[in-house]
């Protein structure tokens, strides 16, 4: 079993509280251009913007705006402008690091090799297979993503794989495949200005996806109009037509409510719902006890206001919805996002510019993470892996028997239990920071002290990964080549800009060679991602998320190309349905019955208050890199808990004083923000923290039966005035990595 010393102290003790970085030859060698630009996307969130990397001497140095990129046309939010900094922090790994009783101690490329072989051997030879479990990344380029599905079914035989896209967009994935037939927006971003009413919902944009409101603002410009649903009043809520402010947890009897007002009013399409949908009649049926005044009392929202929005929505004769986390991550996510898409269809809202719907994706390739198989339930192509067809089609791909494909296998969070529970005795894990990012950190915390072996591939030593028995020191994804897909299922082009450093090595390379000492090599023949590629437009090929007409070519000549693409002359699909066809057997969308129901964690009288969490505009998922990065520190540097005014003074709590907020399972103890864009019934509290102010200590395991997404977006809880922690400084000090943030320094850029 692993120990779990304090593996990080020597890691400390050799890189030590370094100083600022300083490239080669200085910065004013690099400010006056000695330097070569290298054309890529930014590292962060789904919308994948277009950047210019300056490269100096095997140094990333700064960026300059791409301009000709069409999504972003040179414009980036704070994180991509300062995304650079990572590079050269004193935190990166150049070695990999085995735990031993006295904590890490670095090792050969080649040692860490035969540890991780012998291992993962002993294990599947004692336990079987299903004993090892496999995490992957939903920000790695597409060719690592399907290395890493083929690696967990060919080279370990296990049907346990998942990743951390699980805890993005599943929810809206599976609702789209249920009635669309397809998990892709249907829409690209830039019918938003077309469109007359955008409806967005639980999507903080402004923070979360910030170049995507330049595509808002534009539809403003054009006369349309903009309704946000959202427990907080977020920056984009502020020059919006219609807030509504909805309890949390409670979206869907909103959305009920606006569907049962279009119906009441005859708003609906009757000739599109007859023509090119299914189901119908029950949608309309269950919608029918949900009138403004019943469905406002569940959520919060005045029954004038449902109307307001329902009339907006029904009567334009274009119509978008925008969602996001904010309705997924609940325990009834599908159900949510299914009911936005009732209300698209309802309306005939559905396959043409300025028509239809659009799910933001979190993570920098949550689309492309997802489509080619590291998903448990997933096979190469978008491909279902219980259906026969799919099966042998990968089987034939592969070359290996169809029979020794596994099946299905547990998700993102049922890994996690089954650990807990010792079912699972190995966990092999590549950038992925589970211990901040699933929800209930002490279930997590306590299922990795179980782990037989626990293998690490990464390129900083994350809060998961100083759990870990190996670390392998991975590559950045400026050091890797590939493919990502965008939110808008646009694929495109990661360049290589530097080579690893140290002894540091591509995470696809780790893996290949990982296979081959499994005993696997012929099935891994690869000497770079390019080849990966080639054999994932085949393995694509006919499936439902189908690249074989795209190549890296394509790509960077034409800036991205939209799957499905089947052929080399295909000029691929920018807007999903246009031809009135969907992608289910009968060519119809069909259309699927929400019930409502209570969330997993209802409020009580101990726990009056509803918790709810997500981002803020300088900040990434766990933070392992934005912690990183001085200035990105400095915008937000701790964890704070918003409350509104009425809230506070029912409490006795003023701004900046410390609070102890509980659930049923932990506290965190972090400073009160007083403001007044949130419910007075609700506390926001940002979950890119670590350690003991970690807002995921709070969360709950409750997942969405069908999608398996933890409900993160609404926990009950107190809060009280509190003493700050008696540790606070080591706190912060942990909270920004090992050796802390890189500041900034004048004349970069």
């Amino acid at each position: 079993m692993a120990k779990r010393p304090d593996a990080a102290a020597p890691i400390l003790e050799r890189y030590g509280p370094h100083g600022n970085y300083v490239p080669p030859g200085g910065w004013d060698r690099a400010a006056r251009g000695d330097y070569r630009l290298v054309k890529t996307h930014c590292c962060f969130c789904g919308q994948q913007c277009g950047i210019q990397l300056k490269v100096q001497e095997n140094q990333v140095v700064g960026f300059e705006p791409w301009e000709d990129f069409p999504y972003n046309r040179g414009m980036l939010c704070p994180k991509g402008v300062k995304r650079y900094l990572q590079g050269p922090h004193p935190d990166r790994l150049l070695r990999s690091l085995e735990r031993t009783p006295e904590g890490f101690q670095e090792i050969s490329y080649e040692e860490a090799l035969r540890i991780a072989t012998e291992k993962l051997t002993a294990i599947r030879e004692k336990y079987g297979p299903d004993a090892i479990a496999i995490y992957g990344g939903a920000s790695m380029v597409t060719e690592k993503a399907y290395l890493l599905g083929k690696f967990a079914r060919v080279a370990v035989g296990t049907r346990n794989i998942d990743y951390n896209g699980r805890l993005c967009m599943v929810s809206a994935g599976t609702a789209y495949k249920l009635a669309l037939g397809v998990d892709r927006a249907p829409n690209p971003m830039s019918d938003v200005p077309e469109t007359e009413v955008l409806l967005v919902l639980g999507a903080n944009v402004a923070e979360c996806a910030p170049i995507a409101t330049s595509y808002i603002w534009r539809m403003r410009d054009n006369g349309g109009r903009l309704i946000v649903v959202d427990p907080r009043m977020t920056p984009i809520s502020r020059n919006a037509d219609l807030y509504l402010p909805v309890r949390p947890g409670t979206d869907l009897a909103l959305l009920l409510g606006m569907l049962h007002v279009i119906v009441r009013e005859g708003l609906v399409d009757t000739e599109y719902l007859k023509s090119h949908t299914t189901g119908w009649e029950a949608v309309r049926e269950s919608a029918a006890k949900w009138d403004p005044e019943t469905a406002a009392r569940v959520c919060g929202v005045p029954p004038d206001n449902i109307v307001k929005a329902a009339l907006m929505f029904g009567r334009a004769k274009k119509a978008m919805a925008i969602h996001a986390r904010g309705i997924e991550h609940h325990s009834k996510g599908v159900e949510n996002c299914l009911a936005v898409i009732n209300l698209c269809l309802a309306t005939g809202n559905m396959g043409a510019p300025g028509r239809g719907c659009f799910m933001i994706t979190g993570q920098g390739n949550g689309q492309g993470g997802r489509e080619h198989g590291q998903k448990c339930d997933q096979l190469p192509g978008a491909r279902s892996i219980t259906d026969p067809e799919a099966r042998r089609h990968i089987a034939g791909v592969w070359g290996i028997p169809e029979e020794s494909l596994p099946g299905p296998g547990l998700t993102a969070q049922e890994i996690m239990n089954a650990i807990h529970a010792g079912e699972i005795k190995a966990l092999f894990s590549m950038c992925f920071n589970p211990l901040v990012s699933l929800p209930d950190a002490r279930h997590t915390r306590e299922a990795l002290e179980k782990l037989e072996f626990f293998g690490v591939i990464d390129f900083f030593l994350s809060e998961t990964a100083q759990h870990a028995d190996l670390v392998f020191a991975g590559s950045t994804q400026e050091e890797d080549e590939g493919v990502i897909a965008s939110s808008e299922g646009r694929v495109q082009k990661i360049n290589k800009a530097v080579d690893p450093p140290g002894e540091a090595r591509s995470d696809a390379k780790i893996v290949t060679d990982l296979a081959h000492r499994l005993g696997k090599g012929q099935h891994f023949p690869y000497t770079s991602t390019r080849e990966i590629f080639e054999e994932l437009r085949v393995a694509s090929r006919g499936g439902i998320a189908d690249y074989y007409g795209i190549t890296w070519e394509r790509v960077e000549k034409e800036y991205g190309v939209f799957w499905p693409c089947p052929s080399l002359d295909h000029p691929g699909t920018l807007r999903l349905f246009e031809d009135g066809r969907f992608y289910h057997g009968d060519g119809k969308a069909h259309m699927q019955v929400t019930e409502y129901r209570q969330s997993g964690d209802p409020p009580s009288s101990d726990f009056p208050i509803y918790l709810t969490t997500g981002r803020v505009v300088s900040q990434f998922l766990s933070g392992t890199q934005t912690r990183r990065i001085g200035p990105l520190v400095d915008l937000y540097p701790e964890p704070r808990c918003e409350i509104h005014p009425r809230l506070a003074g029912q409490l006795g709590i003023a701004d900046g004083d410390w609070v102890k907020v509980t659930t049923r399972r932990n506290s965190v103890t972090v400073q009160a923000q007083v403001v007044r864009t949130i419910r007075p019934d609700t506390v926001f509290i940002p979950y890119h923290w670590p350690g003991p102010r970690s807002a995921n200590n709070l969360t709950h395991r409750t997942l969405d039966p069908r999608s398996k997404i933890p409900e993160f977006k609404v926990s009950a809880c107190r809060v009280e005035k509190t003493q700050p922690p008696a540790d606070l400084s080591g706190i912060r000090k942990a909270e920004t990595g090992i050796a802390g943030a890189v500041p900034a320094v004048e004349g970069r850029l």
